[in-house]
């Protein structure tokens, strides 16, 4: 299927959040090698008080309350972490142990989880699971030993205090020099910024799955269609999803409509920037921070090389482009020779808004923002699979299987009787798909070296050499039209713990049954990503699961205690897809 014309968007609410935001509470956000914050973007006003800063060492203390910022022309209040958006950066070192007291200037609880970071399960920061969370008035003090280093970040696991503004990035020096070493170094923090309240995004999904949706196929998309394929098909192609009751444009529960996508803290306009000089090597460290929002990041002009992916150094990786799904790191190196500025742009998967900022060598300069990529419709095997991996004539698929798996080889899989005669379940994939090297719908062939989980090669290999000794499944499901997510079609208010053996290996395997993106975090350990024949691939903390797509990952049950297992879509937790594992 051909890309929707421009006329399916709405253009003039695109325009606004991109164009002509005014700024937030906070300029911008940097790490420079000598630790100190810096930012530039003297054009783009800044709200109240509100300065970027970096806070080092071993003893922190967090103030979270409420302050004004503006992104839009609407002032609004955000949930703040010692008064900006996102919150300080925090420098640890490998090796040492960190306090972190954090004060609670709220009307309500609140919490801060250290995302990706493994340490004890009292001090990870999930109300109701490993703590009461911090009553308002009151301080709660972290105390853990870093025991790892890269990039993470930090976030509330409190309603919706997420989304509006709390939220910051975390650096961690390792112990002894850089495998990477750099010139410069920079956090590139990605977020999505709404005026409207959370509550009410959530009511509105909860009657219509779809209301955030601008790019629903129209009238002219079908004479179009019918142009370049024949009313036959046309029709055929209309009527599948009308049957289905499904959208194929339904990439992001939350769009561009409401959304203004912020780099650092800074809206479009704002073009927050970090300063190099030509030759220099700068490392950017990609962090979304974003509540709903999977983002596709290129450098016009620049090859980026990617070398570690969720805080853990991988063999080197050149790309164009990379998709981060929401709460993943990755961190590329980039080597400007020329003296001119390069647009840093980041898409959302929807295409209907980016996030975007500025490498340059002085203050001021700006370089061509490029246009958006055109929407493409998901496809047969974003529904089915591999029982139509070999179907070319829809959408953008490949058409093959990248591994090179024959049909008769593709995993067979059973759903849980949870997933039958359920109003939560509206689709089954019987035969999915389990390739890594495919980069989603939207980045299929653009022409563009786009990267993959099947190009990341975590240094040193696992860090458990044993295989694992029994296997869970878990189904990804979902209803759009009722917007109800779960695990094998039960929600956590209904469900039982999963129980891991302490010290035991076992292996998760997670089954898509829906045509969204899942990005799965569990806490307090590491998910070691298989490639298809069950070798190890990847250490990360947080795995997106395509539509129709099987993934595989080890686990060494090696952290006692009680520990939150989810999809880090916001709202998708808030409404079910989450679970409680409790290792013992």
């Amino acid at each position: 299927m051909k890309p929707l014309s421009p006329s399916a968007i709405d253009r003039s609410r695109r325009r606004f959040v991109q164009g002509v935001t005014l700024g937030g509470a906070v300029a911008g956000l940097g790490l420079l090698s000598s630790s100190r914050a810096w930012a530039v973007g003297r054009d783009a006003p800044v709200a109240g008080s509100f300065h970027p800063h970096v806070l080092s060492g071993t003893e922190f203390a967090l103030d979270i309350a409420q302050s004004p910022v503006n992104y839009t022309g609407a002032a609004r209040l955000a949930t703040t972490v010692n008064g900006s958006v996102p919150g300080p950066i925090l420098r640890w070192k490998e090796g040492s142990v960190v306090t972190l007291r954090v004060s609670n200037r709220l009307r309500v609880p609140t919490s801060i989880h250290w995302h990706g970071i493994i340490l004890p399960f009292r001090m990870d920061g999930v109300p109701g699971i490993s703590f009461d969370g911090v009553a308002p008035g009151e301080t709660f003090v972290y105390r853990f030993p870093v025991r790892q280093s890269g990039t993470y970040w930090y976030h509330s696991h409190s309603g919706f205090q997420e989304q509006v503004g709390l939220y910051g990035p975390i650096v961690i020096e390792p112990a002894g020099p850089e495998r990477y070493p750099s010139d410069r170094d920079y956090v590139v923090m990605l977020s999505d910024w709404t005026d409207e309240n959370p509550s009410r995004i959530l009511a509105r999904l909860k009657k219509q799955g779809d209301y955030y949706n601008r790019a629903r196929p129209t009238v002219p998309d079908f004479f179009r269609d019918v142009r370049d394929q024949g009313l036959h098909q046309a029709l055929a192609m209309r009527r599948m999803w009308n049957e289905m009751r499904m959208n194929p444009t339904d990439f992001s529960d939350v769009s561009g409509y409401t959304y203004t996508y912020l780099m650092n803290g800074t809206a479009p306009a704002g073009n927050w920037t970090g300063l190099f000089k030509p030759g220099e090597k700068i490392r950017l460290r990609f962090i979304n921070g974003s509540s709903m929002s999977i983002f596709d990041v290129r450098i016009p002009g620049l090859k980026m090389t990617v070398i570690s992916a969720d805080g853990q150094d991988v063999e080197p990786v050149p790309v164009d482009e990379f998709r981060i799904a929401v709460a993943e790191t990755c961190d590329v190196i980039v080597e400007p020779q020329e003296d001119r500025a390069y647009t840093l742009f980041a898409q959302s998967i929807d295409r209907s808004g980016y996030a975007r900022g500025t490498l340059a060598p002085r203050p001021g300069m700006q370089a061509e923002v490029p246009g958006l990529d055109p929407i493409h419709w998901l496809t047969m095997q974003d529904m089915m699979g591999t029982m139509a991996m070999g179907d070319a004539g829809h959408g953008d698929t490949h058409g093959t299987n990248h591994d090179g798996m024959a049909m008769g080889d593709a995993p067979l899989v059973r759903h849980a009787r949870t997933e039958y005669h359920n109003p939560g379940v509206d689709m089954h994939v019987d035969m999915p798909r389990n390739n890594l090297d495919d980069p989603g719908s939207g980045l299929r062939d653009n022409g563009r070296r786009v990267l993959t989980y099947a190009d990341l090669h975590t240094i040193g290999g696992s860090l458990d050499p044993r295989e694992p000794g029994r296997e869970i499944e878990l189904h990804l499901t979902g209803n759009m039209e009722r917007y109800m997510w779960s695990f094998d079609g039960v929600k956590f208010a209904d469900a039982r713990p999963i129980h891991f053996n302490s010290g035991e290996r076992l292996r998760m395997v997670l089954v898509n049954d829906t045509m969204m993106n899942h990005p799965i975090h569990l806490h307090g350990m590491w998910s070691e990503l298989e490639n298809p024949d069950g070798q190890f691939q990847v250490r990360k903390h947080t795995i997106n699961v395509q539509p129709a797509q099987r993934i595989s990952y080890a686990v060494s049950a090696d952290n006692l205690g009680r520990w939150a297992y989810h999809c880090h879509m916001l709202y998708h937790m808030e409404v079910g897809m989450m679970r409680e594992v409790v290792v013992s």
